[in-house]
């Protein structure tokens, strides 16, 4: 596994996280935040959303990306306020949904000792799911 340098950046991505959490924490709905930066630079927040069928941090930052046109992914961080670090590792429906948008997404989580760590979602995925493609007749 290769571990990517944590830069300015990626820390502010932190600050920026914490900072949709703090916005909307409540205790029980609320109680995770992500920040996804484009390859552009741009940055968009999200909140995991609880309900029947809830959604996690990483995809409501990911849907507004997405709704912004956005196709080029470089880094997203899902933090939690009592979590080494403040960040959490993403599940597994999230580290499948950042493989199939952006397959080099790096991803900020916490290594086996609590040092924070930057690795390619791919790390965090082997044997990954991979559509394949329908054939004629089929």
């Amino acid at each position: 596994m290769i571990c990517y340098d944590i830069t300015d950046a990626d820390r502010a991505l932190i600050d920026t996280a914490m900072a949709a959490l703090e916005r909307s924490y409540d205790g029980h709905y609320h109680v995770v935040g992500a920040a996804l930066r484009c390859q552009n630079g741009r940055v968009y927040a999200g909140v995991n959303c609880d309900g029947i069928h809830g959604s996690c941090a990483e995809f409501t930052a990911m849907g507004a990306a997405v709704a912004a046109g956005e196709k080029a992914f470089d880094t997203i961080v899902a933090v939690h306020k009592n979590a080494p670090n403040h960040v959490v590792a993403p599940c597994g429906n999230c580290r499948q949904m950042l493989f199939e948008y952006g397959p080099d997404i790096r991803v900020l989580v916490n290594d086996d000792e609590g040092k924070l760590v930057k690795v390619c979602v791919r790390d965090l995925l082997p044997f990954a799911y991979v559509e394949i493609p329908l054939q004629d007749g089929m």
